[in-house]
């Protein structure tokens, strides 16, 4: 079950912060709505890691398929980008 806070519960910010651990975020709210979340710095660190690993991959597909399937020049790319941001 998520820890959720208002954020005036930062005013005992000690209380709030033994609470964090690995898996178990605190997260803030202001005015009723999600607005922080505080992690411990090795989920951050962890996240951060994976989250470029994700993108080194993601790029090392898209190189591949580019020289399978041949590269396109950088206008149809806009072209493409801009079609797809419109919808």
């Amino acid at each position: 079950m998520p820890n959720i806070k208002k954020i005036s519960a930062l005013r005992n910010y000690s209380e709030v912060l033994e609470e964090v651990s690995i898996g178990s975020p605190v997260f803030l709210t202001k005015n009723g709505a999600g607005r922080f979340a505080v992690i411990d710095i090795e989920e951050y660190n962890s996240l951060k890691e994976s989250l470029w690993q994700r993108l080194f991959a993601e790029l090392d597909e898209a190189v591949s398929n580019a020289e399978r399937f041949g590269w396109i020049s950088e206008d149809k790319a806009d072209a493409y980008i801009n079609g797809i941001t419109a919808q």
